[in-house]
């Protein structure tokens, strides 16, 4: 725990350069965050090595411990395909996981393209189909981010 100003500034400056220095070593890394309660933040982690190794990926995590907001860094190369397939089949395990321990697939990022196939994990059908007829009342045409907020529902997806 920092104890004075300096020590207060000096972590920050490493929290800060800790995603770049991590791009210096994978430059198209998979960069996920997610939240659990605080009280499954040991778990988590301990799930995420668990699943690092078993799927051959280096993970590396940093995150917010006073609100369980979790960074989760897949370093990969995105030409290997094999390592991809690998990544994907890790990052389903992350996400089942993390709703396992109670937790949310998104904390600060919003859902996206990577996250989308899986938000129906985490919310029910219904919410799901009054999410989209929300949308479409702001975005009746679709042109707002197209595809990257929520899955499918009932063929239409946004």
């Amino acid at each position: 725990v920092a104890q004075t100003q300096t020590e207060v500034q000096a972590l920050w400056a490493t929290r800060k350069a800790l995603s770049p220095a991590l791009r210096n070593v994978a430059p198209k890394k998979i960069n996920e965050d997610v939240v659990v309660p605080v009280s499954q933040i040991p778990a988590l982690i301990g799930s995420l090595a668990e699943f690092g190794e078993r799927h051959g990926i280096t993970i590396v995590n940093f995150g917010h411990a006073g609100n369980g907001n979790i960074h989760v860094n897949l370093l990969v190369d995105p030409d290997d395909g094999a390592q991809m397939a690998r990544a994907e089949a890790c990052l389903d395990a992350v996400f089942a996981r993390v709703l396992e321990l109670g937790g949310s697939l998104s904390g600060e990022h919003g859902i996206g393209l990577v996250k989308r196939d899986f938000v129906a994990r985490e919310i029910d059908p219904v919410s799901l189909a009054l999410m989209q007829q929300i949308r479409l009342l702001f975005d009746p045409h679709g042109i707002l981010n197209p595809g990257k907020t929520l899955p499918a529902v009932n063929g239409s997806s946004s």
